[in-house]
C-alpha cells in the first residue's frame, strides 16, 4: 500500500519561532463575532434613520455594548443618518441575514449574551421585513 513519509515536509516549520503572531480560535471567533455585530449595528443605525423607534434605539445600544465588549472596550464606529427612501425592507432583510451570521458565530463560541441578542434581532427584522406585517401598519 502506502509507505509512511520518512522525511519532514518542506512546509513544516523548522522549530524557529515565527515572526508573525498567531491568534487562538477564541480570539478569531471574537473578531468575527464583533465584525458581524458591528455590521448589524450599522444596518440598525440606517433603519433607525429611516424609521426611528425605541426598540431600535435599545437594540443599537445593546449591539454597541456587545461590540465594545468583544473588542476589549473599544466602542464601534456608528453610522451617520441615511438618505430617506424605500430601502427599509431591504435593510431589514440584510439585518436579518447579519443577525443570523452573528448567531452562528456566537453559538460556536458559546457566547450566550450575543446569541440571545442576535436571535432577538433576527426575530425583529424577520417580522419587520414580512410584507403581511408591513401591510397591517
Amino acid at each position: 500500500m502506502y509507505e509512511p513519509i520518512r522525511t519532514k515536509s518542506v512546509h513544516t516549520a523548522t522549530g524557529a519561532p515565527s515572526d508573525f503572531p498567531h491568534r487562538s480560535r477564541e480570539e478569531e471567533l471574537d473578531i468575527q463575532l464583533a465584525g458581524h455585530l458591528a455590521a448589524l449595528l450599522a444596518v440598525t443605525d440606517e433603519i433607525r434613520a429611516l424609521a426611528p423607534s425605541p426598540d431600535l434605539d435599545t437594540a443599537a445600544a445593546r449591539l454597541a455594548e456587545q461590540v465594545a465588549r468583544l473588542r476589549g472596550g473599544v466602542a464601534p464606529v456608528r453610522a451617520s443618518a441615511a438618505a430617506p427612501g424605500p430601502r427599509a425592507h431591504a435593510l431589514h432583510q440584510r439585518a436579518h441575514a447579519l443577525a443570523g451570521r452573528a448567531l452562528v458565530v456566537a453559538a460556536s463560541r458559546a457566547d450566550t449574551a450575543a446569541a440571545i441578542l442576535a436571535a432577538e434581532r433576527m426575530d425583529a427584522h424577520a417580522l419587520a421585513a414580512d410584507p403581511r406585517t408591513l401591510a397591517s401598519h
